[in-house]
Protein backbone atom coordinates (compact mmCIF):
# COMPACT_ATOMS: atom_id res chain seq x y z
CA UNK A 1 0.00 0.00 0.00
CA UNK A 2 1.66 3.39 -0.89
CA UNK A 3 1.42 6.41 0.91
CA UNK A 4 -1.60 7.79 -0.88
CA UNK A 5 -3.21 5.30 -0.45
CA UNK A 6 -2.45 5.12 2.85
CA UNK A 7 -3.77 8.35 3.52
CA UNK A 8 -6.91 7.81 1.88
CA UNK A 9 -8.05 4.95 3.36
CA UNK A 10 -6.94 6.83 6.88
CA UNK A 11 -8.88 9.98 5.91
CA UNK A 12 -12.23 8.39 4.54
CA UNK A 13 -12.73 5.73 7.68
CA UNK A 14 -10.65 6.72 10.57
CA UNK A 15 -13.42 8.75 12.18
CA UNK A 16 -15.93 6.03 11.24
CA UNK A 17 -13.70 3.73 13.03
CA UNK A 18 -13.51 6.01 15.87
CA UNK A 19 -16.98 5.82 16.22
CA UNK A 20 -17.83 2.01 15.77
CA UNK A 21 -14.94 1.48 18.78
CA UNK A 22 -16.90 4.50 21.16
CA UNK A 23 -20.09 3.18 20.82
CA UNK A 24 -19.01 -0.11 22.03
CA UNK A 25 -16.48 1.46 25.10
CA UNK A 26 -17.83 4.85 25.63
CA UNK A 27 -14.79 6.59 25.89
CA UNK A 28 -13.56 9.33 23.46
CA UNK A 29 -9.62 8.60 23.91
CA UNK A 30 -9.62 5.05 24.11
CA UNK A 31 -11.46 4.80 21.02
CA UNK A 32 -8.94 7.17 19.02
CA UNK A 33 -6.16 5.19 20.38
CA UNK A 34 -7.69 1.88 19.57
CA UNK A 35 -8.32 3.25 16.11
CA UNK A 36 -4.92 4.43 15.40
CA UNK A 37 -3.42 1.26 16.29
CA UNK A 38 -5.48 -0.40 13.78
CA UNK A 39 -4.25 1.81 10.93
CA UNK A 40 -1.03 0.94 12.09
CA UNK A 41 -1.58 -2.43 11.94
CA UNK A 42 -2.87 -2.21 8.53
CA UNK A 43 0.22 -0.05 7.79
CA UNK A 44 2.21 -2.05 9.28
CA UNK A 45 0.73 -5.51 7.50
CA UNK A 46 2.02 -3.50 3.82
CA UNK A 47 -1.25 -5.43 2.05
CA UNK A 48 -1.97 -4.67 -1.47
CA UNK A 49 -4.99 -1.31 -2.01
CA UNK A 50 -8.43 -2.95 -1.59
CA UNK A 51 -10.41 -0.57 -0.37
CA UNK A 52 -13.59 -2.87 0.32
CA UNK A 53 -11.23 -5.49 1.90
CA UNK A 54 -9.26 -3.28 3.62
CA UNK A 55 -12.58 -1.80 5.08
CA UNK A 56 -13.22 -4.73 6.41
CA UNK A 57 -9.85 -5.59 7.84
CA UNK A 58 -9.65 -2.18 9.56
CA UNK A 59 -12.87 -2.99 11.46
CA UNK A 60 -11.63 -6.20 12.64
CA UNK A 61 -8.74 -5.45 13.24
CA UNK A 62 -10.01 -2.10 15.44
CA UNK A 63 -12.57 -4.59 17.46
CA UNK A 64 -9.67 -7.68 17.62
CA UNK A 65 -7.76 -4.30 19.47
CA UNK A 66 -10.81 -3.50 21.83
CA UNK A 67 -11.42 -6.76 22.74
CA UNK A 68 -8.19 -7.53 24.11
CA UNK A 69 -7.72 -3.92 25.75
CA UNK A 70 -11.09 -5.22 27.50
CA UNK A 71 -9.33 -8.33 28.62
CA UNK A 72 -6.31 -7.27 30.18
CA UNK A 73 -8.50 -4.38 32.14
CA UNK A 74 -10.81 -7.12 33.06
CA UNK A 75 -7.67 -9.22 34.57
CA UNK A 76 -6.26 -6.16 36.20
CA UNK A 77 -9.32 -5.50 37.87
CA UNK A 78 -9.45 -9.22 38.64
CA UNK A 79 -5.91 -8.82 40.26
CA UNK A 80 -6.80 -5.42 41.78
CA UNK A 81 -9.03 -6.95 43.93
CA UNK A 82 -7.49 -9.57 44.95
CA UNK A 83 -4.44 -7.30 46.32
CA UNK A 84 -6.26 -4.75 47.68
CA UNK A 85 -6.15 -5.96 51.22
CA UNK A 86 -2.48 -6.66 51.13
CA UNK A 87 -1.25 -3.70 49.60
CA UNK A 88 -3.63 -1.62 52.49
CA UNK A 89 -2.09 -2.86 55.05
CA UNK A 90 1.50 -2.80 53.34
CA UNK A 91 1.04 0.93 52.54
CA UNK A 92 0.12 1.61 56.07
CA UNK A 93 3.37 -0.14 57.64
CA UNK A 94 5.32 1.57 54.98
CA UNK A 95 3.95 4.85 55.42
CA UNK A 96 4.91 4.96 59.20
CA UNK A 97 8.28 3.55 58.06
CA UNK A 98 8.80 6.97 55.78
CA UNK A 99 7.83 8.81 58.33
CA UNK A 100 10.03 7.46 60.97
CA UNK A 101 12.93 7.82 58.93
CA UNK A 102 12.03 11.08 56.96
CA UNK A 103 12.09 12.54 61.10
CA UNK A 104 15.03 10.94 61.22
CA UNK A 105 16.22 12.28 58.10
CA UNK A 106 15.63 15.61 58.84
CA UNK A 107 17.27 15.77 62.57
CA UNK A 108 20.53 14.22 60.97
CA UNK A 109 20.53 17.41 58.19
CA UNK A 110 19.79 19.77 61.09
CA UNK A 111 22.91 18.10 62.89
CA UNK A 112 25.25 18.23 60.14
CA UNK A 113 27.56 21.37 59.88
CA UNK A 114 26.43 24.13 58.26
CA UNK A 115 28.99 24.08 55.37
CA UNK A 116 28.32 20.58 54.67
CA UNK A 117 24.65 20.97 54.96
CA UNK A 118 24.44 23.53 52.42
CA UNK A 119 26.53 22.03 49.79
CA UNK A 120 24.87 18.84 50.31
CA UNK A 121 20.96 20.83 50.09
CA UNK A 122 22.88 22.79 47.13
CA UNK A 123 23.24 19.77 45.52
CA UNK A 124 19.99 17.34 46.40
CA UNK A 125 17.74 20.15 46.35
CA UNK A 126 18.39 22.02 43.79
CA UNK A 127 19.98 19.90 41.74
CA UNK A 128 22.99 21.50 41.24
CA UNK A 129 26.51 19.98 39.87
CA UNK A 130 29.71 20.56 42.59
CA UNK A 131 31.27 22.98 39.22
CA UNK A 132 27.88 25.14 39.69
CA UNK A 133 28.23 24.94 43.77
CA UNK A 134 32.06 25.87 43.75
CA UNK A 135 30.99 29.15 41.70
CA UNK A 136 28.29 30.31 43.97
CA UNK A 137 30.11 29.84 46.99
CA UNK A 138 33.42 30.93 45.50
CA UNK A 139 35.06 27.96 46.66
CA UNK A 140 37.08 24.76 44.29
CA UNK A 141 35.15 21.93 43.55
CA UNK A 142 37.93 19.97 45.60
CA UNK A 143 36.12 22.01 48.89
CA UNK A 144 33.09 20.77 47.71
CA UNK A 145 33.93 17.37 46.61
CA UNK A 146 35.15 17.48 50.15
CA UNK A 147 32.08 18.99 51.81
CA UNK A 148 29.56 16.73 49.76
CA UNK A 149 31.95 12.94 50.59
CA UNK A 150 31.84 14.48 54.79
CA UNK A 151 27.88 15.10 54.66
CA UNK A 152 26.75 11.99 53.41
CA UNK A 153 29.19 10.19 55.66
CA UNK A 154 27.62 11.43 58.26
CA UNK A 155 23.98 10.84 57.16
CA UNK A 156 24.93 7.36 56.22
CA UNK A 157 25.90 6.65 59.61
CA UNK A 158 22.78 8.62 61.00
CA UNK A 159 20.21 6.94 58.85
CA UNK A 160 21.55 3.16 59.60
CA UNK A 161 18.27 2.10 61.72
Amino acid sequence: MTKEDFKEVFERYFDSVRSYIYYRCGDTELATDIAQDAFMKIWEKNLPFDLKQNKGLLYKIAADLFVSYYRRQKVARRYEKEISFDLACEETSNLIQYKELKEIYEKALSRLPEKQRIVFMMSRQEGLKYIEIAERLNLSVKAIEKRMTLALAYLKTALKV
